[in-house]
């Protein structure tokens, strides 16, 4: 699916036709065709990414990225570098098509919850020595991120397990954090989005490893169109585990840890205490 939604985002920059890159690339049209639709299960041929890349005028980092993936081996594969733009991130990719996402965030509010102030903050403290403009660059990316939750049709359902820790850790500074805790309150009353707090008082818990992200579509029609995936973010790059055992196994965490948290309505009492707490 990321080799798929490269290779058209690469295309539509260069405006090419698929009869067109397939012309530069020395392969056929049905080849090019196969390629962008990421549903086919077809083996997928890493010299054939680099040519059809390097057809549509790639830089070296962008066509490095899509053959990495291509190269990478069954038991989870990674991706991170800092050249590569934001529409190739695989984690937008995998939130435009799945229909839920599940989130057990340990130490700060999930990207697609935070303000543009809260998400700078975060950027600011975590990316060292870089500048304003990318810090901005990044921020920008993170709200377009959001859209997925206000499609109009079939919006992504966000269920988030938030650790207290990650409502009382102050990211910016009080206002950040009231604007943050204020726009979460909201946003978890929307029908397509759950949040549940699980507060300090529940003690150990099933998530040990700490923050991950479960993303999914189930598709009983097409069974070949239902996907699953565990992203684990890392410092400049994310983990992403597809084998059934792998996501079996975090799906199972992530239960335990929903039986563990507050329920739903306590949990919105619990973010507007938090809050309140910050008021002057």
């Amino acid at each position: 699916m990321q080799i798929a939604r490269g290779l058209v985002a690469l295309r539509e920059r260069c405006g090419l036709t698929q009869v067109q890159v397939a012309a530069k690339a020395g392969v056929s049209g049905t080849t090019v065709s196969r390629y962008e639709m990421w549903q086919d299960r077809a083996r997928i041929r890493w010299a054939t990414v680099k040519a059809l890349a390097d057809a549509c005028e790639a830089t070296e980092a962008e066509r490095e990225a899509l053959v990495r993936i291509a190269r990478q081996q069954p038991e989870g594969w990674w991706l991170g570098n800092s050249a590569v733009p934001e529409w190739m991130d695989p984690l937008v990719s995998f939130e435009q098509a799945a229909g839920y996402e599940h989130v057990y965030a340990n130490t700060v509010v999930p990207g697609l919850l935070q303000t543009r102030a809260y998400a700078t903050a975060i950027h600011q403290a975590s990316e060292l020595r870089i500048s304003h403009d990318r810090v901005e660059a990044m921020v920008e990316a993170r709200m377009q991120r959001q859209e997925v939750l206000h499609r109009e049709e079939q919006a992504l359902h966000l269920w988030v397990v938030l650790d207290e820790a990650a409502l009382r850790r102050t990211v910016g500074d009080g206002e950040v954090m009231r604007e943050q805790l204020s726009h979460l309150h909201g946003m978890a009353q929307r029908p397509n989005i759950d949040v549940q707090v699980l507060p300090f008082s529940a003690g150990a818990h099933a998530a040990g490893s700490g923050h991950f992200v479960i993303l999914g579509r189930d598709d009983e029609r097409d069974p070949l169109n239902s996907m699953a995936v565990v992203y684990i973010e890392m410092r400049n790059r994310g983990l992403y585990l597809d084998l059934a055992d792998d996501v079996s196994g975090y799906k199972l965490t992530f239960d335990y840890l929903r039986s563990q948290a507050s329920d739903t309505s306590v949990s919105l009492q619990t973010v507007a205490e938090v809050r309140q707490e910050l008021t002057p």
